[in-house]
C-alpha cells in the first residue's frame, strides 16, 4: 500500500485548523504540551521525534506517522536512525507494528526526497 505522506500532512493541517477554531482552548493546551515535551533537555529534539515516530507506529496512527516522519527529517534524522527506531517499535508492538513500521519508513523516505528536491 503506497500512501502520499506529504499530502496526508497537508490534508490534516486543514482539518486541524478547523479543530483549533472549534476547540481553541483544548488545542492551545495541546500545543503547549507538545512544545514542552519536544523541548531539548536530557534528550535532544531529534531523539524525541524518533520516539514519537515509534509510538505512532505502535499506536497505528497514520497522521501521527506522517507528522513525526516529517519532523524526523526536519530534525536531521538519518534513515539508519529511523530503521533502528522501527526495530524498537516492532519489538514493542509485534506484527501490526511491522506493517506500520514499513509505512513509517515510506513516509520518512518521501519527506526526505521532498526536502532534497
Amino acid at each position: 500500500m503506497h500512501k502520499n505522506w506529504p499530502a496526508i500532512t497537508t490534508e490534516l493541517s486543514g482539518a486541524m485548523r478547523e479543530l483549533r477554531g472549534g476547540a481553541g482552548d483544548v488545542m492551545k493546551g495541546f500545543s503547549a504540551l507538545a512544545q514542552a515535551a519536544l523541548k531539548p533537555n536530557a534528550l535532544d529534539t531529534k531523539t524525541k521525534e524518533l520516539i514519537a515516530l515509534a509510538i505512532a507506529v505502535a499506536t497505528r496512527c497514520d497522521g501521527c506517522i506522517a507528522f513525526h516522519a516529517k519532523a524526523a527529517v526536519e530534525q536531521g534524522a538519518s534513515r539508519d536512525e529511523v530503521m533502528e527506531t522501527m526495530g524498537m517499535a516492532v519489538y514493542m508492538g509485534a506484527g501490526p507494528s511491522v506493517m506500520y513500521a514499513a509505512q513509517a519508513v515510506e513516509a520518512f523516505d518521501q519527506f526526505q526526497e521532498k526536502k532534497a528536491g
